[in-house]
């Protein structure tokens, strides 16, 4: 569906594992502090805590992103949520989302990575997306009626996840909504049993262009380095 680009196996792994665990508990810290340190009362925290724990960051770890992202410890959080947007090789749409506590230094750096991708240039891309709200879940009913559950929930789309990402005997969904709608949708779904792997704002491309295997591969390996920068949270890409 265009959501938040992954390449298949990155988070597995080992080399990149230092660098996730920072990446999963900025985004715990800054649901923390958005939202409140308590997970049922956040959506965005519970599904940013769960999938801290599906990879394995410890408790304490957890435990502390939370205390400091709601700012009950003495230490202060200064990330900014900073978001930049250009073309990768083969004029492929590409937004950057970056948590950073320096923007002076991020923004060259970015830009920096943008130019050395072959055929990669900064510019104006939001055109080629939708910003919406994204809920993804399981359920333990496997013949769950999800386009039922979207309704009573509010959200707009509903779609099947891919196999790959349910547990076996679990049924998935995808729920599309509209940002301001996002932790009403969240809460609503959980109520209806639904189990939240993820709950967030994303660039959902509106089209993908066709690219020969070679191709493609030259966008993955722009996205793997721009996705290697410490600042950088989240990738799009209108990428299949």
């Amino acid at each position: 569906m265009g959501a938040q680009w992954k390449q298949a196996g990155r988070e597995a792994n080992a080399q990149k594992r230092g660098q996730m665990v920072v990446k999963l508990t900025r985004e715990i810290m800054v649901a923390a502090k958005l939202g409140g340190p308590d997970p049922d009362l956040n959506a965005r925290l519970l599904a940013a805590v769960e999938k801290a724990r599906k990879s394995s960051v410890t408790r304490e770890t957890i435990e502390r992103a939370i205390k400091k992202g709601a700012g009950l410890t003495e230490e202060k959080i200064a990330f900014e949520l900073v978001t930049y947007e250009g073309f990768g090789p083969h004029k492929v749409p590409v937004v950057v989302e970056c948590l950073t506590e320096n923007r002076n230094r991020t923004a060259p750096e970015i830009r920096n990575l943008f130019k050395a991708g072959s055929m990669g240039q900064p510019g104006s891309v939001a055109f080629f997306f939708n910003h919406v709200g994204v809920v993804e879940a399981t359920h333990a009913e496997k013949g769950r009626d999800s386009e039922s559950d979207a309704i009573e929930a509010g959200a707009q789309e509903v779609e099947e996840l891919e196999a790959a990402e349910v547990p076996e005997g679990r049924q998935g969904a995808r729920f599309i909504t509209e940002i301001k709608e996002l932790d009403a949708v969240t809460k609503a779904l959980k109520t209806a049993g639904w189990t939240i792997v993820s709950s967030e704002m994303r660039y959902v491309a509106k089209s993908f262009p066709e690219l020969s295997e070679a191709h493609h591969k030259e966008v993955a390996d722009f996205l793997n380095a721009i996705d290697d920068h410490d600042d950088v949270h989240r990738v799009y890409a209108a990428l299949k």
